[in-house]
């Protein structure tokens, strides 16, 4: 994402606290997507055009561990000095930052999360914590010492009952790398991870206590079948012949609730890319070219789907260029774009958006690609 400096215009990534080119403290504020500049002589907060809001940085700042601004007053208070922001008040555990290490990894995990968090919210999605809701949001961040020095991780991510735990062993980009050899996977990352397991929670929210079950079943699998069962078959052999015509990564055969957390994460990595490209304003020439102005959290599916193939075949190639592996290395067939669409779907419902019409677009362009790309 590209943020303009609201005091010089300079541009800034998400993760920024200082601007590098006027060196003035900056917050991310999430209520209008943008950063506010602290103001040196007033102490106040403002926004690119001079308005001041009523926050502060949020109590992880003290750590390094946050850039986000937080409201004085409210939900995201704290007390008459301190405050939480709208991303950080969802932790429910962080691990031990005295162990040497951890803090530059919650670090990192935060950095992820928070990216995560501005993705749902730009969708619209409920973001309540537990306190607000019984089935709210939470994040457990947890250390295993176990998984140091190339061991086998004890505590695994995943999630329950709306809790998302991350072993932060998951921060380490070696030991990371070395898990993702052992499962045999073409992408792990950490923000992967958290857009996995958010989809997990999403789940529930929107299909689990709904009446969507008889639409999900008809795409994604009954997930009514053992679950422990379920993934361990898949451990235990290989995904069958052709499992690319219908799922978008192979864990994602595993189960219908794998398949479902593995399509909602495809989902936001599409969405927040082209959101990017978007704000910068890139785009490809051709017939089939994503148009910076298209809002690619609101967009139908078909035109999506369409931005995103030559984009992510352009992407690939650059990575390529520089002896790096493709930044994509998904294909989206014709069975995986049906269920990024239920999942577009959801969401708009979700947002209390109105739903965009079935009509013969995204079917024509299916019927285009043949086996996909």
């Amino acid at each position: 994402m590209a943020f303009p400096c609201p005091n010089c215009r300079h541009q800034l990534h998400l993760e920024e606290s200082a601007c590098p080119s006027c060196a003035h403290a900056v917050g991310y504020d999430w209520r209008i997507d943008a950063f506010r500049h602290l103001d040196p002589r007033a102490r106040e907060w403002h926004d690119a055009e001079g308005s001041a809001a009523a926050v502060k940085p949020c109590a992880n700042v003290h750590y390094g561990a946050c850039n986000w601004l937080a409201d004085e007053t409210g939900a995201e208070a704290l007390g008459p000095t301190r405050a939480m922001c709208r991303a950080c008040r969802h932790n429910r555990m962080i691990p031990d930052l005295a162990v040497r290490g951890v803090l530059q990894r919650w670090r990192r995990i935060e950095e992820a999360k928070r990216r995560m968090i501005r993705g749902a919210i730009k969708l619209g999605l409920p973001l309540e914590t537990k306190a607000e809701r019984g089935d709210g949001l939470a994040f457990d961040f947890l250390y295993d010492a176990a998984a140091e020095n190339g061991y086998v991780p004890q505590l695994l991510t995943g999630h329950a009952g709306g809790v998302i735990t991350l072993n932060v062993i998951e921060a380490d980009d070696a030991a990371r790398e070395r898990i993702r050899h052992q499962m045999g996977e073409p992408y792990r990352t950490l923000l992967g991870h958290f857009r996995h397991e958010i989809g997990h929670y999403y789940w529930y929210r929107l299909v689990a206590v709904t009446d969507m079950h008889d639409p999900f079943r008809a795409l994604f699998g009954d997930e009514r079948i053992d679950y422990a069962a379920a993934v361990q078959r898949y451990y235990a052999g290989r995904p069958a012949l052709g499992w690319a015509d219908d799922h978008v990564s192979a864990y994602a055969t595993a189960h219908p609730w794998e398949d479902f957390a593995e399509t909602f994460a495809h989902y936001l990595h599409i969405v927040d890319t082209l959101g990017a490209m978007a704000d910068f304003g890139v785009g490809l020439e051709g017939n089939r070219a994503p148009h910076p102005d298209i809002d690619a959290y609101r967009v139908a599916t078909a035109t999506l789907v369409e931005r995103w193939i030559p984009i992510s075949f352009a992407l690939n190639a650059v990575n390529r260029a520089i002896g790096q592996p493709d930044l994509y290395p998904f294909r989206l067939s014709p069975g995986v774009m049906l269920k990024l669409d239920f999942v577009s779907r959801l969401i708009a419902r979700a947002a209390g958006r109105e739903e965009i019409p079935e009509g013969s677009e995204l079917a024509a362009m299916i019927a285009s690609l043949g086996h996909g790309v």
